[in-house]
């Protein structure tokens, strides 16, 4: 009894994980150039590790590419009052592989796209009783439609979830120029680069 007891166990926890690679056959096809493109809003709640709510906020998007490489800006409203700003340097490359940069992450956020999803990990440096913390960010973005993606993220530190985000974006203007939010993010958040 006790070595079936493991068996199902360890069936159950493999069978738990996941692969982007599942998902390579679902459309529509996300492709961060085409999404990521112009002007977007975004919707999220971030829970603690109990699962409850605690913190909740919008941002204003903007993307701009040229080829595979793209910029991304973000202006996040938090309903605690903080307002934060991230710019990502994002590479797409032939093979579904992603790379970004962006201020606040630490060393290369690097992904994989399949079918309508994109899983990417990262080490975000975020401010914590007025210090900093890393965590490591597992991020699951899934194309609804070609106007919205919904992002599941969880935060982990010492192999520990200690976190975890969702988040709805919608596409707004893929015309949009960008200037403006970059010239929004300089006036309203101090050192924004």
């Amino acid at each position: 009894m006790g070595k079936l007891s493991i068996l199902l166990a360890a069936v159950l926890v493999g069978g738990c994980s996941q692969s982007v690679s599942e998902y390579s056959n679902e459309t529509p096809l996300l492709k961060l150039d085409q999404f990521f493109q112009g002007q977007s809003r975004a919707w999220g709640v971030l829970h603690d590790w109990q699962g409850k709510q605690s913190v909740r906020f919008t941002a204003e998007l903007c993307g701009s590419w040229q080829g595979n490489t793209g910029n991304l800006y973000e202006l996040f409203y938090f309903s605690d009052g903080r307002i934060e700003q991230r710019h990502w340097q994002l590479q797409q490359n032939a093979d579904g592989s992603i790379v970004g940069r962006a201020g606040d992450v630490v060393g290369l956020a690097t992904g994989q796209l399949a079918g309508n999803t994109l899983y990417w990990e990262y080490t975000l440096r975020i401010p914590y009783d007025g210090d900093s913390l890393d965590v490591t960010v597992k991020d699951w973005l899934y194309l609804i439609d070609s106007e919205n993606l919904l992002n599941r993220s969880t935060l982990h530190k010492f192999g520990l979830t200690v976190g975890e985000l969702t988040l709805s974006i919608q596409q707004q203007d893929v015309s949009a120029d960008c200037a403006p939010l970059q010239q929004k993010i300089r006036q309203l958040v101090p050192n924004a680069v």
